[in-house]
């Protein structure tokens, strides 16, 4: 984080809105994907172009021509040679399907938001703001434009199609345990740092009941607006036919009998942890004696943690450095007055100057060691403490288990107990006590890390781990080799 950003780190989110977070102006991504609609797409181009939008924002067209054969690619070319600042083209050498070209898109846009647009004309760009609107707002993650619900107008065509898309999302609800009125539709906008960071596979129309999927599980807030939909028939060019449908059906199995909603192998982690609250519900219990009334969390992540010390405290600053932690913080807490959401990076010095000497207590649970310069992170810990404030450091124990795991979250380093004690006094912080924490995971982790070199812990693992929390709880203190985990109490002097 630049330290310019970092001095307003005291704006503080309490209302926890979203567009709070961003630069002004706002700008859209507008993800068309492109084949065979020469007759389509210059008039699609100039609605999209000219299509309003809400006050200040700009917007990009990535246009994705999934190897068309007839003069689609040409055309956009004249446009983008027109509009270089607003139209961008990528080309697929060979047809690869909408999902791909949804894909290819996703990669190269630069927006706050995302809209898909077919390069048809079923769907009316001057409707852009309806779906913006509760994007803008913070209340949405994502928006669905609904060809089924009360209001707006749509052309009626097939029935049996109605049939088919109605059972798809019907489906897709089940498996996703959401109430949507219409998965398939085009229109969906999204933040894109959501949809950045989640593995899209489908290529062709699978995407729709995938994206669907992996929205719900990624607790994504999902809205719907209804939108007009002047639809075409066979004859006019609809592509989308039985086959599409029954790939859809297989998709919708197996992304709902699955749980791949990570690119990366840190938050991958992050949310198998969300699945294990017994072992949450142990750490805080665990430090929950060393704490007092004002606490700031530094590295929340998703607030696995900070669900069972927020309660009952006057005030609880939650921070993290990724926008998309800070948006499931800001909208999972937004209903308690006492919790506040800030961007704060460990590493940099400007992001503490705001809270200098303000808290009681410190909690900073398996960040330390993502820090290369841990001494300075310690330091900026230590300026944010009252005198004879508390901070709670948690850090993975033991060099000589470090392995592909530790390599993949991201960690530095595994600290020795002797290197913790002296690394926190060196920076004013007393040890008033080190607490040996989870030994009984420790074989599994050098098992996994060291052996079997896997890089994220399994979601269905940590349940498995969890049910049993209540006996790892009583037979942990009495295992005779050391813990998977440090946690140092240091008081500010």
């Amino acid at each position: 984080m630049k330290p310019v950003l970092c001095a307003f780190s005291g704006f503080v989110i309490i209302g926890l809105r979203y567009h709070m977070l961003m630069a002004e102006p706002s700008r859209l991504s507008i993800l068309i994907p492109l084949y065979n609609e020469e007759e389509f797409i210059a008039e699609l181009l100039t609605r999209v172009l000219n299509a309003p939008l809400p006050a200040a924002m700009e917007r990009e067209l990535i246009v994705v021509d999934d190897a068309s054969t007839d003069g689609s690619s040409e055309i956009v070319q004249e446009f983008a040679q027109r509009h270089p600042e607003s139209i961008h083209l990528v080309r697929h050498e060979r047809n690869r399907g909408k999902g791909a070209a949804i894909r290819s898109a996703i990669k190269q846009a630069t927006g706050d938001f995302c809209v898909i647009q077919d390069s048809d004309l079923e769907y009316d760009p001057r409707e852009y703001g309806k779906l913006l609107k509760p994007l803008l707002e913070g209340a949405a993650d994502v928006v669905y434009g609904s060809r089924f619900m009360a209001a707006g107008e749509r052309r009626v065509l097939y029935f049996w199609h109605s049939v088919g898309n109605r059972l798809l999302t019907t489906l897709c609800n089940i498996f996703a345990d959401v109430n949507l009125s219409d998965m398939e539709t085009c229109y969906k906008a999204f933040r894109t740092s959501l949809i950045q960071s989640i593995p899209i596979r489908s290529n062709r129309f699978g995407i729709e009941p995938e994206l669907t999927i992996k929205f719900a599980q990624r607790r994504a807030r999902i809205y719907e607006t209804p939108v007009t939909y002047h639809g075409r028939t066979y004859e006019e060019g609809k592509k989308i036919g039985f086959k599409d449908g029954l790939q859809a059906l297989y998709v919708i199995l197996r992304t709902g009998l699955t749980r791949d909603i990570y690119k990366d192998a840190g938050p991958e982690t992050l949310e198998a942890l969300s699945a294990a609250p017994r072992f949450n519900r142990w750490m805080a219990e665990t430090i929950q004696p060393y704490l007092g009334t004002t606490i700031m969390e530094i590295g929340a992540g998703i607030g696995n943690i900070t669900r069972f010390l927020a309660p009952r405290t006057k005030r609880y600053l939650v921070t993290d450095v990724d926008a998309e932690h800070l948006v499931r913080l800001s909208a999972g807490f937004q209903h308690r007055p006492n919790v506040q959401v800030a961007r704060v990076d460990l590493a940099d010095p400007a992001c503490f100057q705001s809270f200098k000497g303000q808290m009681e207590s410190v909690v900073c649970l398996n960040v330390v060691e993502h820090i290369e310069d841990d001494l300075q992170a310690l330091r900026n810990i230590h300026s944010v403490l009252g005198p004879n404030g508390r901070a709670v450091v948690l850090v993975p124990h033991g060099q000589e288990i470090f392995g592909s795991l530790d390599v993949a979250l991201g960690h530095y380093r595994r600290y020795s107990e002797q290197e913790l004690r002296q690394k926190m006094e060196t920076c004013g912080l007393q040890v008033e006590r080190v607490i040996m924490f989870n030994r009984i995971s420790r074989p599994a982790w050098y098992v996994s890390g060291r052996i079997f070199k896997r890089t994220a812990l399994g979601r269905g693992q940590m349940k498995l781990f969890d049910k049993f929390v209540w006996l790892w709880r009583r037979i942990d203190p009495l295992l005779p080799w050391p813990s998977t985990s440090l946690i140092a109490i240091g008081i500010k002097k």
